[in-house]
């Protein structure tokens, strides 16, 4: 019997997704932490040290997010897309950086909205390769 059933859930998801759809689970995941980042930013972080803590813990993940999308490019395969794809996440990762450093929403947003813009892209892509559609919808950064 299982402990936790939605945890299940979401290793079978993760597990029978296509390279597509874990693409777009990846997107998803990392406007959540943007989202949540940019929630404990509008908290006050020097009153309540937990905020700055969960602040640098959705930040992380955000940038470990994108260092695993960086890490799934063929540049063999992909080309100048994949070139492009490779520049567009070295420039999140030193936007968030920054915006870490700085505690600024702004930068956080700006990529923020260039992620949702590839994570449907990339949502369309995977429903062709597919013909699954790929919600995006499970939590697998832990």
């Amino acid at each position: 019997m299982t402990q936790n059933p939605l945890g299940a859930y979401r290793e079978t998801r993760v597990r029978t997704a296509s390279p597509g759809q874990i693409v777009v689970m990846l997107y998803a995941e990392a406007i959540k932490q943007c989202d949540l980042a940019v929630d404990y930013l509008h908290k006050d972080l020097k009153k309540n040290p937990q905020n700055i803590e969960a602040f640098n813990r959705s930040m992380t993940k955000t940038q470990d997010i994108i260092t695993e999308l960086v890490a799934s490019l063929d540049f063999e395969a992909g080309g100048e897309i994949a070139q492009n794809l490779f520049a567009l996440y070295m420039y999140f990762n030193r936007e968030l950086l920054e915006a870490n450093i700085q505690k600024a929403a702004a930068r956080i947003h700006s990529v923020r909205t260039m992620l949702e813009e590839l994570r449907g892209a990339w949502a369309v892509a995977a429903v062709h390769a597919t013909g699954r559609e790929a919600s995006g919808d499970v939590n697998i950064a832990g």
